[in-house]
């Protein structure tokens, strides 16, 4: 399978990236930063360089044509403004969602956040807010669209090792999850048709992530 991860060079993207060349799968890593380049041939990824803010959809459509599945784990981060939380975990994930039409690529799955309904809560600040907005509408922009697509949405994340066991369902309280385990249901979840046309959460839980996902599709 050829995938190819819009910000290549997160936690995420590079466990990810790692999974996957283990077992054989050509990863490509989209990052901004040619620098980043070494760090993704270590996680087994090849990078390719574009600026999701200011590509356009044909640049985009290159690295992705002949792909077998997109996934978006890019985000702004957390010394970002308001400005980038558009920019990136809105406009690009639409940007990456229109290139992969264009492509032909459908399978599809993208990383949001849980609690998009505190948007409006006054206490969890302007740009938290903004994040959280921008994720929400992402999400009902990959909906509308005619592609395979599964939205994962995870806990407060941590560098923690995995654990290989998790909650994963369409709704759970929010706690945490270690990004290695996040990084083994989105290997789950490419295998896995069933997922597509759902909006999962995800926390560390007792479930090992096969039967996780497994149950899901039950």
């Amino acid at each position: 399978m050829r995938v190819v991860i819009a910000g290549g060079h997160g936690k995420i993207a590079l466990r990810l990236s790692t999974l996957l060349s283990a077992r054989g799968d050509e990863v490509i890593g989209i990052v901004r930063d040619p620098d980043h380049t070494a760090d993704l041939a270590d996680a087994g990824s090849r990078a390719a360089v574009v600026d999701l803010e200011t590509a356009g959809v044909a640049e985009v459509e290159n690295t992705l044509r002949g792909a077998d599945a997109a996934v978006f784990a890019a985000g702004a981060g957390p010394g970002s403004g308001v400005a980038r939380k558009e920019s990136v975990d809105r406009a690009a994930a639409a940007l990456f969602a229109d290139a992969a039409e264009a492509a032909g690529v459908r399978r599809h799955v993208q990383i949001s956040a849980m609690a998009l309904e505190r948007a409006d809560d006054p206490e969890v600040g302007e740009v938290f807010a903004a994040y959280l907005r921008a994720k929400a509408a992402a999400e009902d922009d990959l909906r509308a669209r005619d592609l395979d697509w599964t939205i994962l949405r995870p806990g407060r994340l941590t560098d923690d090792p995995g654990t290989g066991r998790v909650h994963l369902a369409e709704h759970t309280e929010r706690a945490d999850i270690p990004r290695d385990d996040v990084a083994a249901v989105l290997l789950a979840l490419l295998d896995e048709p069933a997922t597509i046309g759902k909006t999962l959460e995800l926390v560390s839980g007792d479930i090992p992530v096969d039967d996780a996902v497994a149950a899901v599709r039950s």
